[in-house]
């Protein structure tokens, strides 16, 4: 993390502010390989297998293939678009939404952003607490779900977290992700896999790929349940991105690389729902596959990264903020706010959360992409602290997405609201 420094302005020490300027060319060094091991990274977890498990029995096997298909290739792609522009400009997502709406109004995405990040981190600690009680209960015969067994858990995930903020960004995805988790992770997924591929295999094939959904999600609604976890990571991607040697390489790399993880983690979680009871609970399903003690360790371990993706972006918000407390500073703040809020939140209402978030977040940049996304144009320092007329789509974008989901569900809100905000952003952008 960069440190905190400060610049004379008219003999006045003024913090230098990292969040808002563009990272220097010297700087910039993820190369395409660090780009899609980040993002394959991050697109796994046990959150996305429990989001494609709730595909189950609400779709057909078909409509969820073609849901996760579909929905996937949307949000990947949003996904590696802002992050060539990220790396275009060297900006973080706190600088492209200063770009767009002024200098003033940014602040409040901004805040949201870090309140949405602070949820996200505390249910990623809240999915790795459990996990690890029910490793410890099936595996080792220890009651880790009491108030003490769930504190100590807690505690530990949270110490993990804020160790690994004391460290580097980039040499914890160049060295760390990219070297040693990446394959293990990919082990993992193969052999859970191979396990849940035979179950449906000795079940019946043909029953599996004709079984057809109860009628309570549509298609559209579907693919709005996958497009919600890409979105989610949407204000995070260029605060990584930044760092990327060239925008071509950041694109491909985040594309193909979370696309992957996304579309094996939502099937995974579609099969294991599939051969399961319907009260099943998923963790507890992969621990009884053989080996699905290791496995699902290592997938575990591999959501550590995740909670840190989210702090990280929240202190680069934070420090866009409060420019004199250094991003490292923020990051440990939040690390241990994120584990304070774990011990005390269950993980619940996590479809509505993640539908809330996506009602913000994709008019938000929707804007953003209609505003930057083509060319340079627009990149330059904000000279104007509120863009009225930027910030007016983004907000009918909210009111739109809001209505769909309420009374037009078959539809989908996430295209629609898309296609209104980015066409109205292009619309009204300033020429020349």
């Amino acid at each position: 993390m960069a440190p905190s420094h400060t610049a004379p302005t008219g003999g006045i020490q003024t913090p230098t502010n990292h969040a808002l300027g563009s990272l220097p060319l010297s700087a910039r060094v993820f190369s395409w390989h660090a780009h899609a091991s980040l993002w394959f990274s991050l697109g796994v977890g046990l959150l996305v297998m429990q989001m494609g498990a709730y595909l189950v029995p609400a779709v057909g096997t078909r409509d969820a293939a073609l849901a996760i298909a579909l929905g996937t290739a949307l949000g990947a792609g949003l996904l590696a678009w802002t992050a060539k522009l990220g790396a275009d400009s060297g900006l973080t997502s706190a600088g492209l939404m200063h770009r767009t709406y002024g200098s003033w109004f940014a602040r409040l995405p901004v805040l949201l952003n870090i309140a949405q990040l602070i949820g996200w981190t505390t249910f990623e600690l809240v999915i790795m607490r459990d996990g690890t009680a029910a490793i410890g209960k099936q595996s080792f015969g220890l009651a880790l779900d009491g108030v003490a067994g769930n504190a100590a858990t807690t505690l530990l995930w949270g110490a993990v977290l804020t160790l690994l903020l004391m460290g580097s960004m980039t040499q914890l995805v160049r060295k760390v992700i990219g070297r040693y988790g990446l394959p293990l992770v990919i082990a993992s997924l193969l052999w859970l896999s191979w396990q849940f591929g035979a179950k449906v295999q000795a079940n019946g094939l043909d029953a599996f790929v004709a079984r057809a959904g109860d009628g309570s999600m549509g298609l559209l609604s579907a693919m709005d349940l996958v497009v919600a976890m890409p979105v989610s990571w949407l204000p995070l991607v260029a605060d990584y991105a930044r760092f990327g040697r060239s925008g071509k390489g950041a694109f491909s790399g985040t594309w193909i690389g979370y696309a992957v993880a996304n579309i094996w983690c939502y099937a995974l979680g579609v099969m294991v729902a599939s051969v399961s009871a319907p009260d099943a609970d998923l963790v507890n399903t992969l621990l009884l596959a053989q080996g699905g003690l290791i496995a699902l360790s290592l997938i575990l371990v591999d959501e550590i990264d995740n909670a840190y993706g989210d702090v990280y972006s929240g202190a680069v918000s934070g420090h866009s903020l409060l420019p004199r407390v250094s991003i490292r500073i923020w990051g440990i703040g939040l690390a241990l706010l994120c584990t304070a809020l774990a011990l005390v939140l269950p993980m619940r209402g996590l479809e509505p959360f993640l539908l809330i978030l996506s009602s913000v977040f994709v008019p938000l940049y929707g804007v953003i992409l209609g505003r930057l996304g083509f060319g340079t144009m627009g990149l330059s320092t904000p000279s104007v602290k509120v863009d009225y007329l930027a910030a007016a789509i983004w907000l009918l974008g909210i009111a739109l997405f809001q209505a769909l989901t309420h009374w037009a569900p078959q539809w989908g809100a996430t295209l629609p609201t898309l296609l209104f905000t980015g066409v109205l952003a292009v619309a009204t952008r300033k020429r020349g």
